[in-house]
């Protein structure tokens, strides 16, 4: 699909994830008791220990319930995913600035990346279980890909943004911060500093002055 300059412009052009084939009412209200039961249990016990037996005592429904709205259990998790992804879509496109609309471009761009760093970091044995090889959906991506790419734009970045936007959303994903944080101990103030650095590289006008506590640098 070609993007052009106005689709970046027009928020309704982004992939949403919650924009699925109508449902009847008691299915979407089972299929959202089911969603917040699993979204509970893992709070409570953590991922490892859900199971679709619990899931369902857990909303009160039978197992074969479970299985014919999710199939499995790796499709449940997927599910649990998507819901959040699409919580986080609504902060982006409708929420508070500066991830959401309202804030310049640039301290947009930084709550973006912190957002996207904790929920990967705060999701990521749920983005593990919910297969797809430790990665989000193709819609969750191609949503955050074409936001940073209209964030680019507003910025007046050139290039490729296509790519540039990938270099942007690689650092953030599980995978990755998984290597950094877990394995190889980094902090994960380094860990965002170096993308705000890397973000600011990008943009033409680096160095911007690093975020102190995570919260958002003027521009400079």
């Amino acid at each position: 699909m070609t993007i052009t300059p106005g689709d970046l412009f027009t928020p309704r052009a982004l992939p949403l994830l919650d924009e699925r084939p109508p449902e009847r009412r008691d299915a979407a209200r089972n299929r959202m008791a089911l969603l917040e039961a699993a979204q509970r249990l893992i709070e409570h016990y953590g991922i490892d220990k859900v199971t679709m037996d619990a899931v369902a005592e857990a909303a009160g429904v039978g197992k074969g319930t479970v299985f014919r709205r999710f199939e499995s259990r790796e499709g449940l998790m997927a599910a649990v995913l998507d819901h959040s992804e699409t919580e986080w879509q609504a902060a982006v496109i409708s929420g508070p600035p500066p991830l959401g609309p309202g804030a310049p471009p640039w301290e947009r761009l930084l709550a973006f990346g912190r957002s996207r760093l904790e929920t990967s970091l705060e999701h990521a044995d749920l983005i593990r279980n919910a297969g797809r090889a430790g990665t989000r959906s193709f819609a969750a991506y191609s949503f955050a890909a074409m936001h940073l790419r209209y964030l680019l734009t507003q910025l007046g970045v050139a290039g490729d943004l296509q790519l540039l936007a990938v270099a942007l959303m690689a650092p953030l994903e599980a995978p990755i911060l998984d290597q950094q944080v877990r394995i190889e101990g980094l902090d994960v103030g380094r860990v965002y500093d170096g993308w705000a650095d890397l973000a600011g590289r990008i943009v033409g006008a680096s160095p911007y002055p690093p975020p102190a506590g995570g919260a958002s640098a003027d521009r400079t």
